[in-house]
This record gives structure tokens, C-alpha cells and sequence, in this order.
């Protein structure tokens, strides 16, 4: 439970609520703070996919929308998910409802969400002729025109969350797009996308720039209406080799940093932290400091210590295995202080390795999110009594060593001002 205001504002937006301008006060920037480096009083959490499935409200909601991307494109609808957790837990951060295969549609392919079976383009991209037949060319793909139902859903959700935490804004990474866009669906190996990096890489460096100018204007649009922080997800990171990683996926992923802030800094905004999440790619965790990135995210595969060795000036958000959540509710705790331990307390963001799963118990996700605060917080306070112990003790035999010192030096002068009166005595006689 929380001890926030209901957020129980419903239904389509006031006209006050479709300007993003004269928001709500943030009252909890823990986690803006923490992704910036600086310090805070407790670590910051929240989770991937916390509004959805596992939520016996989300399917309420749902229901009345009738399928999933009617949810997506209803401002007010996908504005209520996105509240449903705020209003449950003590989360640090809200996320916008919305999926990442919104760019794929945005740029002429048809997606759907098929029950049971999840994601799926009924007509994939089956080689470059195809792409430049099928897919909208740049110049005609407005993502205002496209994606104006995301952006309205973040300006609402902003207002409607009464600044209690900030708000979230993602994509999907171009490898990942790609990857659906080919496939046409998520796979095991994702044989069909990659062959295009040795068959086609001329093809596959033009599909991956065409989705990331998409991406770069979407994430800019997000901001404009009101985003306080961006992750891009790029799912399938960990299925590439290195150097087809750096060659087809990080080169992308660092341009889209890049290119997000440099646009938004002309536009005199201020840019707002970014969060990577490139799934099962650790290892390039190193060759991410020249990015733009804030905030790197790990999948729960990843060796903590050695992540947060390399880390360098970036954040680490992550990453509890989701099955622990499955788990008895001191089992919970105990995996949650072990975390903390071994990645925070400071610079440092609590999530999952992944996401919610649809059978989780919501009550062992408050669990997971009371034992974060209420042990980082002590973890903290022990640390600033300790450095105060510390900075005491240092001041004492700093003082102590200065009184010496001072003494010493008194001593000597008073020795010596005796001294050369003696001399000028004896000069008398």
C-alpha cells in the first residue's frame, strides 16, 4: 500500500489535460537522481511490464478497450494502466502503456496481437526489394500523425499522475524492430533476421537507419509531451555475435543516445537520462561509456560484480530473476537485500532481470519493492554513520596533530625569542 492520493482521475482528458505544460510538481525524483549518479536517501524501483497481466484491474481495463493495441491507441485507457501499479505500490517511476512494435506499424507493416500466441506480422520483411517496396519511405512517416495516440497518452498520464513519481518513455531497439520485421514473430534463434547481415548488410544497415530515424523522432516526441526518462529495449541483443553486435546493434544504439539529446538540447529542453537495456549483451558494457547513455540495464544472467566494475560512470538498473517473485515472501527479501548488497545502494536503480510474468502474485511484487526501500534506506544510514564516524575521528586527530603542531611551533619560537635576547644582552656588556 502507499500513502499517495488515489490517482483516481478517469475517462477521456480535459482540455487542460491534452496541453504538456503547467504539470504537477514532481515530489519523488529518486530515481532521476539515481540515474544521474547522485545521491539518494533510499534506492529507487520499479519493474519491467508492471502494468499488465498479473493485475486483475489491467483485464478490467482491457476488456472494455477489446483488444490490445485499442488499449494502446486510447489516450485514457492506456493513461489508466499505466496508474494501475502507481496506485498499488510504493513504486519510484511510472512506465507509459504502449508496446514497441508501434514503430513497426508506424512505418506501414501490419501487427497484431494474437491470443495466446503473442506478437505477429502476418506479412514479414522478406528481403530489401521487399523493404523498399513495403515500408513507408522516411519522408512520409510523421510520427505526430503516426504515434500522436503515445504521445497524448504521456501528457495525460503526466498530469494525471499529480507528480507523485516520474514518468517513463521506451522503444524498442532497431536490432529488436528488425528482428520482429523479418521474422514475424519472436523465434528461438532468429535465423531469418540475421542471414540478412551476411546476405544483405547493405539492406541491413538501411532498414536499421531507417528505424532508428524513426525511433530518434518518437523518443524526441515522447520528451516534448512529457517524459521524464527514456529505456530503449533491445530484447534480442544476446542472440548476436559480438562483432555483429557492435556492427548491427550497439553502432544504432548509441547513435539514438546521441541523436535524442543533441535534438533536444537545440530545442533548448533539457535532456532527460536514458536507459540501455541490451538484453544479454553485458559483456559490452565497457564500450558504452562513450555513449550518451545514463543507465545501463541487466538481465538476470549477468554477473553483478563484474557489471558494476565496468560500469564506469554509468548507472546499473536490474535485476532480479523474475522467478523469485514466485518464491515465499522471505525468500523474496532475502534475494532483495543480496541484490542491493551486490549492485547498490548507490547509482543504482532496483528492477527485474526482465519482466512481470501474467501469474505472478501481486502481492510478493510488494514485497520485492518494501524490502528495496526499507534496506537500502538502512544501508544507507549506516554508511552516512559510518562516514560520519569517520569524518569525526579524522577531524579529532586532525585538530589534535594541529594543537601539536602549534605547540611545537610556540615552543620553538619562545625558545628562540629567549635566545636572541640572551645574544643582545651579552652584545651589551
Amino acid at each position: 500500500s502507499t500513502n499517495r492520493p488515489a490517482l483516481e482521475r478517469k475517462g477521456p482528458a480535459t482540455d487542460a489535460e491534452t496541453k504538456a505544460t503547467d504539470f504537477p510538481k514532481l515530489k519523488n525524483d529518486l530515481i532521476l537522481r539515481a540515474a544521474r549518479g547522485k545521491w539518494v536517501e533510499r534506492t529507487p524501483i520499479w519493474v519491467h511490464r508492471q502494468a499488465g497481466r498479473y493485475l486483475p484491474e489491467y483485464h478490467a481495463t482491457r476488456n472494455v478497450a477489446g483488444d490490445f493495441f485499442t488499449l494502446c491507441r486510447t489516450p485514457h485507457l492506456a493513461c489508466e494502466v499505466t496508474l494501475q501499479p502507481i496506485r498499488r505500490f510504493d513504486l519510484d517511476a511510472a512506465i507509459i502503456f504502449s508496446d514497441i512494435l508501434v514503430v513497426p506499424q508506424a512505418m506501414g507493416l501490419e501487427v497484431k496481437m494474437v491470443k495466446g500466441f503473442g506478437p505477429s506480422l502476418p506479412e514479414p520483411l522478406t528481403d530489401p526489394e521487399d523493404m523498399q517496396r513495403r515500408l513507408l519511405a522516411p519522408d512520409y512517416i510523421d510520427v505526430n500523425e503516426k504515434l500522436g495516440y503515445v504521445f497524448k497518452a504521456i501528457t495525460l498520464t503526466r498530469h494525471r499522475l499529480e507528480g507523485e513519481v516520474p514518468l517513463i518513455g521506451f522503444a524498442g531497439a532497431p536490432w529488436t524492430l528488425m528482428a520482429y520485421m523479418v521474422e514475424g514473430k519472436g523465434a528461438k534463434s532468429y535465423n531469418k533476421a540475421k542471414t540478412w547481415f551476411y546476405k544483405y548488410p547493405k539492406g541491413s544497415h538501411e532498414l536499421l537507419n531507417r528505424i532508428t530515424n524513426v525511433i530518434v523522432d518518437y523518443l524526441v516526441g515522447q520528451v516534448l509531451a512529457g517524459a521524464q526518462m527514456l529505456e530503449i529495449f533491445d530484447s534480442w541483443a544476446g542472440d548476436l555475435a559480438p562483432e555483429i553486435f557492435r556492427e548491427f546493434s550497439l553502432t544504432y544504439l548509441k547513435k539514438i543516445a546521441s541523436e535524442v539529446k543533441s535534438r533536444l538540447r537545440e530545442m533548448k529542453v533539457p535532456p532527460v537520462p536514458m536507459t540501455v537495456f541490451a538484453r544479454g549483451a553485458e559483456w559490452a558494457i565497457p564500450e558504452l561509456q562513450d555513449s550518451e547513455y545514463d543507465v545501463v540495464s541487466l538481465n538476470w544472467t549477468a554477473f553483478r560484480a563484474e557489471c558494476r566494475r565496468a560500469s564506469g560512470k554509468l548507472s546499473i538498473q536490474g535485476n532480479l530473476e523474475p522467478s523469485v517473485l514466485f518464491a515465499d515472501p522471505e525468500r523474496i527479501r532475502m534475494e532483495a537485500r543480496k541484490m542491493v548488497d551486490e549492485l547498490g545502494p548507490h547509482r543504482y536503480i532496483a528492477n527485474l532481470g526482465h519482466g512481470m510474468l501474467p501469474s505472478m502474485n501481486p502481492d510478493h511484487l510488494a514485497e520485492f519493492v518494501d524490502e528495496v526501500h526499507t534496506y537500502s534506506e538502512k544501508l544507507i544510514e549506516e554508511k552516512k554513520g559510518r562516514w560520519l564516524g569517520d569524518t569525526l575521528s579524522a577531524s579529532a586527530h586532525g585538530i589534535a596533530k594541529f594543537l601539536a603542531i602549534t605547540s611545537a611551533v610556540l615552543a620553538a619560537s619562545l625558545a628562540g625569542g629567549l635566545a636572541i635576547n640572551s645574544f643582545r644582552n651579552e652584545e651589551k656588556k
